[in-house]
C-alpha cells in the first residue's frame, strides 16, 4: 500500500486511511503520473468497502466499541492507462495475518490484456505468492503453485507482484556482505517455479521500511523466466535497505 503503509493493529486503526476506488489519493496520483508520462501506472492502496458490499466477519477478530468485527476494506491495487483513465483493479486473494484484522479477500487473481509491448499482464500482492489456505503442499515439482499456474493458464507475458515482504531471518551465505536479501529472492523464484518453463519477466517490488517494529525485505527485483532454461534469470535488484526508484528497460 503505497502511501498508507501496511501495518495496522485493527480495523479501527486503518479506517482513517481507507480510500474510495478511483477517487482516493493513490488513484489520483496514479492517474496524474500515467497521463504525464504516457504510461501505465500500478500502485497498492487500502480500499474502502462500499456500504452496499457484503462485509464478512474478520478472521482475526478484534471487536471493540468502535470495531464491529467485520471487514472494512481490502488490500488492493489500481491500474491507470496512459490517458490517466482507470484501467483496472485487483484485491489481494491470499490474506496475511496483518490483513486479517481489517480486510476482505479478493475473489481470484487478475490478468489484463494491454496494448503491445506489455500485452498480457497478471497482478499479485505479496502473500498471493504462497500456497492458498486449505491447499496441501505436495512436492517441489507439483506445488501447488496457484499464482504461477494462473499465469500459465492466461499465457501471461508479465507478472507484477506488489510486496511488503518480511525481512528474512535466515542466515545469509558465508562471505555475503549483508547488502542483499538473497533468501527472499530465492524464495520468490522458487514459488514461481512453473514459470521457468515460459518466456516473460516477473517483477517484484517490496518495501524496506520498518513499521511498528516489523522489518520488511526491500529487494525489489526483476526476473526473466524461460521455458526449459532450468533456472530463473535475475536481471536486476535493489538492496534490502535501499530506498529509491529503479528504471528497467526490457523486451517482452
Amino acid at each position: 500500500m503505497a502511501f498508507s503503509g501496511y501495518v495496522f493493529e485493527n480495523a479501527t486503526s486503518i479506517t482513517p486511511y481507507l480510500e474510495e476506488p478511483r477517487l482516493g489519493p493513490t488513484s489520483q496520483f496514479c492517474s496524474e503520473i500515467a497521463k504525464r508520462l504516457g504510461c501505465y501506472v500500478l500502485a497498492g492502496y487500502p480500499e474502502r468497502l462500499s456500504n452496499e458490499e457484503d462485509k464478512p466477519p474478520l478472521e482475526a477478530l478484534d471487536i471493540t466499541e468502535s470495531n464491529s468485527g467485520v471487514a472494512v476494506g481490502a488490500n488492493s491495487a489500481v491500474l491507470y492507462d496512459p490517458l490517466g483513465s482507470w484501467a483496472g483493479g485487483y484485491r489481494k486473494t491470499n490474506l496475511y495475518d496483518t490483513d486479517k484484522t481489517w480486510a476482505k479477500s479478493g475473489t481470484g487473481f487478475a490478468t489484463y490484456r494491454l496494448p503491445s509491448p506489455l500485452r498480457t499482464v497478471s497482478l499479485g500482492i505479496c502473500m498471493d505468492l504462497n500456497t492458498m489456505p486449505g491447499a496441501s503442499w505436495t512436492s517441489l515439482e507439483d506445488g501447488p503453485y496457484e499464482l504461477a499456474s494462473h499465469c500459465l493458464e492466461r499465457k501471461s507475458n508479465i507478472l507484477i507482484l506488489l510486496n511488503n515482504w518480511l525481512h528474512s531471518s535466515e542466515s545469509q551465505a558465508e562471505g555475503d556482505d549483508g547488502q542483499n536479501d538473497w533468501n527472499t529472492l530465492e524464495y520468490w523464484a522458487t514459488r514461481l517455479r512453473p514459470l521457468w518453463a515460459r518466456d516473460g519477466p516477473a517483477s517484484s517490488t517490496s518495501s524496506d521500511a520498518v513499521e511498528n517494529g516489523i522489518k520488511f525485505a526491500g529487494t525489489s527485483a526483476i526476473f526473466s523466466m524461460v521455458r526449459d532454461s532450468g533456472r530463473p534469470k535475475l536481471l536486476d535488484m535493489m538492496g534490502k535497505d535501499e530506498e529509491g526508484v529503479r528504471v528497467w528497460n526490457v523486451v517482452v
